[in-house]
């Protein structure tokens, strides 16, 4: 692993570790870090098996640090809007008109942007696959993951009450919260057309070795 990566992974792991410090909702917060430390062990094994860039993992380790910090307030509770008045006596909020929580709509969004590069890289270093063929398969995957992230999230909605599901789920209300997530991580993932489809139709990167 390189130095880059060492350090990345030291600095998402001490933000992940941070979180739990007097967590607030200690029970929904294990169950969305369940998926962070899923993440964790699986940007480990890819990076292992070498195919991921240096700024590829930086992305990947910036998505799962969002993460840890929205499963901490359970994204819908996530207080930017006071860290911003705090910090630059600016509130979003205010500013935008929001009456929900958007810190959610941020992590989905990420997911999708900090997500492809990597799966780009790894589908053409590791599988020959050209530029292009790989954006769309990148882009085809985290729809599919988008999708299958809002199944879980329903599955665990059914097994809580009332009260926990809407605190775990934290739709605030908005009846099409699981389509506007979905949507905004195929958009993260739509911003680096401009740079894959301008990749010749046949090109590949070149093949990375396995990182020790």
């Amino acid at each position: 692993m390189s130095p880059s990566k060492r350090t990345s992974t030291v600095i998402m792991l001490l933000i992940f570790a941070t979180t739990w410090i007097n967590p607030p909702w200690p029970v929904e917060q294990a169950l969305h870090s369940s998926l962070t430390l899923a993440g964790f062990a699986l940007l480990w094994k890819f990076s292992r098996r070498g195919g991921l860039t240096d700024f590829d993992f930086l992305l990947i380790a910036v998505f799962l640090s969002v993460h840890s910090i929205a499963a901490r307030w359970l994204y819908s509770n996530v207080p930017y809007d006071a860290w911003g008045q705090a910090l630059f006596h600016f509130s979003i909020d205010q500013s935008f008109g929001w009456t929900r929580n958007h810190f959610d709509r941020l992590v989905h969004f990420l997911f999708g942007l900090c997500f492809t590069p990597g799966a780009i890289s790894y589908l053409t270093s590791r599988r020959g696959l050209s530029v292009r063929l790989g954006f769309y398969i990148a882009v085809s995957a985290v729809m599919v993951t988008s999708l299958w992230y809002e199944w879980f999230e329903f599955a665990v909605a059914m097994i809580l009450s009332s009260e926990d599901a809407e605190s775990y789920n934290g739709q605030q209300g908005d009846m099409w919260d699981a389509h506007k997530d979905m949507l905004l991580a195929t958009l993260g993932s739509l911003v680096w057309a401009w740079s894959a489809l301008r990749a010749p139709s046949g090109g590949r990167r070149p093949h990375a070795g396995v990182e020790q």
